[in-house]
């Protein structure tokens, strides 16, 4: 008799003993320790953003300048009165049609029975 190998399961479990050591080694790892002058970084701070927003600010006025600024169209209000007399319209519209189809289906039950007698 033959052995049955679950092929499936061996290759989920060997993914996720693979995944785990990843996990393991990604967590052991340490960043490479370097000479830096805290001092340089902290004045570059300073002086880079100021100049940055300078340049920056120009260039948006000249975008908004040039830009053509197109009217929203304005939304109708309606008031309450007049969606209540929309509401009432098509109830009544809904409630004639429930009407007509009850009294075609009334029509019809009889023409059934004068035609079976």
């Amino acid at each position: 008799m033959g052995i049955t190998r679950l092929k499936r399961k061996a290759r989920r479990n060997k993914h996720t003993a693979a995944k785990r050591q990843v996990s393991m080694q990604q967590l052991n790892r340490q960043p490479v320790v370097k000479n830096i002058d805290a001092e340089a970084i902290k004045a570059s701070f300073g002086t880079a953003p100021a100049k940055a927003a300078e340049e920056a600010a120009p260039a948006v006025e000249e975008v908004k300048a040039e830009a053509v600024v197109e009217e929203t169209p304005v939304a109708e209000v309606e008031t309450v009165e007049e969606v209540a007399a929309e509401v009432e319209v098509v109830t009544e519209v809904e409630e004639e049609a429930v009407e007509a189809d009850a009294s075609e289906a009334a029509g019809e039950g009889e023409e059934e029975t004068k035609e079976e007698a």
